[in-house]
């Protein structure tokens, strides 16, 4: 296919420049920071954040970008092309890059699936979309991102084996912020009533947030959003919001509004108004100028969103 070729003709241009040096999949051991590609902004933000001074991170989905669907074009794959290391969270997150993964693994670039290679089977939910995958957004759970900022510092450490206890250091201070994190995710989430901890949202990305946190999770699509929802889907959505009154929808960053905003619509067909209780951030974070362009801001976000939609909206019929 195109991105094959394209991904092909870019290796051998970059093999012609650097003369194909085998020495360039070494341990970095000198004082030159590591090169590091990341995929997703949530992955660029924990190699920055565990990397520090000694990582030069180019992440290649900015906000708002859904890496479901995204593709990589040529600059993407000059710059995966002349890293040290990429990073990509996996799990068929990337879908559509998985091919280039491969072809930069074979050329000896170093490639690491963060979720698949840090996190036992047992711990992964596995998906009912795709027969023999697993849901792949495994930083809904911070307990579960936590094990992935230790799997990646052991990765810089053996790249770059002189700062290994910068980084081991850096990664501490890390996951007690993490910690810290998790704790707020819990008391915040204890504070909305049980029968009222059902999370509707634009596609199924907050099934580990479900499981950690107490939350039943409804999606109108499914783990990837390759694939659409239906008109059935809508109605079906629908009378499940009605008939639990469920007081607030939400909306993903990294997904088109309209699926919610059609289940909306249905909902007050069957006499029942259901608000829009702002946006969450799913397979992408924040603003970078804004408290969202972290991972741990963009999940103190969601779950005041969350919270706050689902507590301060009053359930009421449509003509009311």
């Amino acid at each position: 296919n195109t991105c094959t070729h394209l991904a092909l003709a870019v290796l051998c241009a970059g093999a012609l420049l650097i003369g194909c040096n085998p020495g360039s999949s070494q341990p970095n051991t000198g004082a030159a920071t590591l090169q590091v590609v990341a995929t997703t902004s949530i992955v660029a933000d924990l190699v920055s954040e565990l990397g520090g001074e000694h990582v030069q991170v180019n992440g290649l989905m900015g906000p708002g970008i859904d890496p479901h669907l995204y593709k990589a074009s040529e600059g993407d794959v000059i710059k995966m092309a002349q890293a040290d290391v990429i990073f990509y969270n996996g799990l068929h997150l990337e879908g559509k890059m998985t091919d280039v993964f491969e072809q930069m693994n074979s050329k000896g670039i170093h490639t690491y699936e963060i979720a698949k290679e840090a996190l036992p089977d047992s711990v992964l939910i596995r998906s009912t979309n795709f027969s023999g995958t697993h849901d792949p957004h495994v930083w809904f759970d911070v307990s579960l991102w936590r094990q992935c900022a230790h799997y990646v510092a052991e990765v810089l450490s053996s790249m770059k084996p002189d700062a290994s206890s910068y980084f081991t250091e850096r990664t501490a201070a890390y996951v007690r912020s993490l910690e810290e994190l998790e704790q707020y995710v819990r008391d915040k989430a204890s504070t909305v009533p049980e029968s009222q901890r059902v999370l509707i949202t634009s596609h199924d990305a907050f099934g580990y947030f479900g499981e950690a946190y107490g939350f039943e999770v409804r999606a109108l699509q499914g783990l990837s959003t390759v694939t659409e929802a239906g008109t059935a889907d809508v109605q079906e959505l629908a009378t499940f919001v009605a008939e639990r009154q469920i007081p607030a929808l939400f909306i993903e960053s990294s997904v088109s509004p309209r699926g919610i905003e059609a289940v909306k619509a249905a909902v007050e067909s069957r006499n029942f108004a259901v608000e829009i209780g702002g946006y969450l951030y799913s397979d992408a974070l924040g603003d970078p100028d804004g408290p969202e362009a972290t991972y741990i801001g963009t999940v103190r976000h969601n779950i005041d969103t969350i919270v706050s939609g689902l507590t301060s909206s009053t359930t009421h019929t449509a003509s009311e």
